[in-house]
């Protein structure tokens, strides 16, 4: 028999023993969360405070740049102050120097001035200039206008005052460019109504209208461009004609081609205009100088048929078409009605000589001469859109 104290162990283990066993798991530190949260829920509440002074301050953008960063950043901010002036004050200075340029030399319009190098500041303060462009437009050349003078101007030397003073400038070196638009001499000199184009290294067309007692006649042209000295430009002009219809071209001149001279067409319309062709053969002069035997003359005067055929022989309009009318135009100037001209025509035609011709369609210029210095034109050249002349400088003197 068993003892009545011996006692036998339980087959389940004690739930509280296990529990007592946790103490130091996870369900310890659950606990002691919960017993935080409560504590955390026992303080008072208190209100927020919203005061200025109760605010954290916050360290600025560069207190945590080194002091190398934040001098790099002075010196940016210094730089870009420092151009911006230097900017500033060559922009006034290039505007100064263009009013002054306009009240010296006297010219329409302000020039553009450009100033170059940098920084500009320290070359005024050593009186140089590296380089000086001047653009100005619409000069006065004689009887046309210069489209553009472009020039350089290198190492310029200044008389100053200081900085805000300057009384004028020594330029030892200029080059630059002269452009005489064909587009301005087709404005300036269109009362004739002639345009002038290129064509070639050095000659120009000139083509167009010239207005002769109420006819309004077709005008052709060549001008070979020169150069006139060391500051001007010339022109040989050539091959002028001027074609009254398909009736007659004039040529000014004294020579035998030039003058006033019948047409190929014109010529060729005698073989079937009887009347036209039996008054020109009725005037001795003119038979004389068309070199025709007396005896053909009567026979085709007498016989149409024969005319006909004696005025369209080759010979016969070669003479013909040589014959200068001018002469006849005071001793038959019925004769010259008949075959179709306007006597107020016949009587303006005369005065229209080379050099009245010559000095319309003139393209020539001259510069003035500097105070100071030379100033010298070099290399024409006929170009598309004008005639354009290399121009060099040496020696000048602004605003003195």
């Amino acid at each position: 028999m068993r003892s009545p104290h011996h006692i036998t162990a339980h087959p389940y283990p004690n739930p509280y023993e296990e529990l007592g066993s946790l103490d130091d798991g996870p369900l310890a530190e659950f606990l002691v969360e919960e017993e935080d949260e409560a504590e955390a829920q026992d303080d008072p509440w208190a209100p927020p405070n919203h005061r200025r002074g109760s605010r954290r301050k916050r360290p600025g953008r560069l207190a945590g740049l080194p002091f190398a960063m934040k001098a790099v950043v002075a010196l940016l901010v210094l730089a870009a102050f420092l151009t911006l002036a230097d900017r500033w004050a060559l922009l006034y200075a290039e505007r100064r120097a263009a009013d002054t340029l306009k009240n010296r030399l006297k010219l329409t319009a302000a020039p553009e001035v450009e100033i170059s190098g940098f920084p500009f500041l320290t070359q005024l303060a050593d009186e140089r200039l590296d380089s000086v462009k001047v653009t100005v437009p619409d000069v006065a050349a004689d009887r046309i206008s210069l489209a553009q003078v472009t020039a350089t101007a290198t190492d310029v030397r200044l008389d100053t005052d200081g900085p805000t003073s300057v009384r004028g400038a020594d330029v030892p070196r200029l080059q630059g460019d002269v452009l005489l638009s064909f587009a301005d001499l087709n404005r300036e000199l269109g009362a004739s109504q002639v345009t002038f184009t290129g064509e070639g290294h050095d000659r120009v067309r000139a083509r167009g209208t010239l207005p002769v007692a109420g006819h309004d006649l077709r005008l052709r042209a060549e001008a070979r461009i020169v150069r006139n000295g060391d500051r001007g430009i010339a022109t040989h002009i050539g091959g002028m004609r001027l074609e009254i219809g398909d009736l007659a071209t004039y040529r000014p001149g004294a020579r035998t081609s030039e003058g006033l001279h019948l047409s190929r067409r014109s010529v060729t319309r005698l073989a079937h205009e009887t009347r036209k062709a039996k008054a020109l053969l009725s005037v001795p002069a003119v038979v004389r100088r068309l070199g025709v035997p007396d005896p053909l003359v009567r026979e085709a005067l007498r016989n149409e048929s024969k005319l006909t055929e004696l005025v369209g022989t080759p010979r016969f309009l070669h003479q013909a078409m040589r014959l200068n009318l001018i002469d006849l135009a005071l001793d038959h100037p019925r004769l010259l009605a008949l075959l179709g001209f306007d006597p107020a025509l016949l009587d303006a035609l005369p005065r229209l000589t080379r050099p009245v011709l010559t000095d319309q369609l003139s393209l020539g210029f001259r510069l003035p001469e500097p105070p100071s210095g030379q100033v010298r034109l070099r290399d024409v050249r006929v170009e598309k859109d004008g005639i354009r002349v290399r121009l060099e400088g040496a020696g000048l003197a602004v605003g003195r």
